[in-house]
């Protein structure tokens, strides 16, 4: 007979999961019967899913939500950090609160939902990590100096938690998407999109089952001896980086 705890799924969270990337990722989890639980600031998690009210930007927000995911499916296995936010605006005119508000949300607010799984994960010396970065973490982009700045840095943090916890069993990884088509993308003129477009190998948008399928992958078995990677999502867009 199968161990209850290896047929019911693991405890996965997914930060910024009721839209775009984030909720194609929840969806993936989902339908592989993982325990889903998605962090939004305003509701609307996928069908399936526990929605978790969470501002990342809030340490106790935080520890709330982590609380509130382990009394209803159990501590944290795959950690999915993927909310984010945009400020962008050229350099000479970044004010702090354009700096700070992007800084805290996408990098600090992944350093605090790392530590947060990571105490859980070191206990049962086995978890997964995945932070969603972009191309232009790699390959920088002109109004985005704090959007490409808080993306590159969870390069850095990937890599330095793989290094600190590989012995428990911990992967970290980095899932860099490039032009993606989600909300934000078909708000754009179709000039600029035909822009974009040019610019990418493929000559196509990719799409959000894409970047989830990239996701799931690194949290599968056959991933397990991955970590510390950056896998780009991009159709070649930054390859060489």
């Amino acid at each position: 007979m199968s161990d209850p705890e290896e047929t019911s799924g693991r405890s996965v969270l997914v930060t910024g999961g009721n839209r775009g990337i984030g909720r194609a990722i929840a969806e993936a989890f989902v339908a592989l019967g993982d325990r889903v639980a998605v962090t939004t600031r305003s509701g609307g998690a996928p069908d399936g899913c526990l929605d978790v009210r969470c501002d990342i930007t809030d340490p106790e927000a935080v520890e709330a939500a982590f609380a509130e995911v382990e009394a209803a499916h159990g501590p944290v296995e795959v950690l999915v950090a993927n909310a984010g936010i945009t400020a962008d605006t050229l350099l000479v005119r970044m004010s702090e609160d354009d700096w700070s508000s992007v800084i805290d949300t996408n990098l600090t607010g992944s350093y605090r939902l790392a530590k947060r799984a990571v105490s859980k994960m070191m206990r049962a010396r086995r978890g997964r990590i995945v932070f969603i970065s972009s191309v232009v973490g790699l390959l920088g982009s002109g109004g985005q100096v704090n959007y490409a700045a808080s993306k590159a840095g969870l390069v850095g943090m990937a890599r330095s938690i793989a290094r600190e916890y590989g012995g428990r069993g911990i992967t970290a990884n980095v899932v860099a998407p490039g032009f993606v088509e989600t909300d934000m993308t078909d708000a754009l003129s179709e000039e600029l999109k035909a822009q974009y477009k040019a610019q990418v190998p493929l000559g196509r948008y990719g799409s959000t089952d894409e970047i989830a399928a990239t996701v799931t992958w690194l949290a599968s078995d056959g991933a397990a001896y991955i970590t510390g990677a950056v896998i780009p999502v991009d159709g070649g867009l930054g390859m060489g980086h």
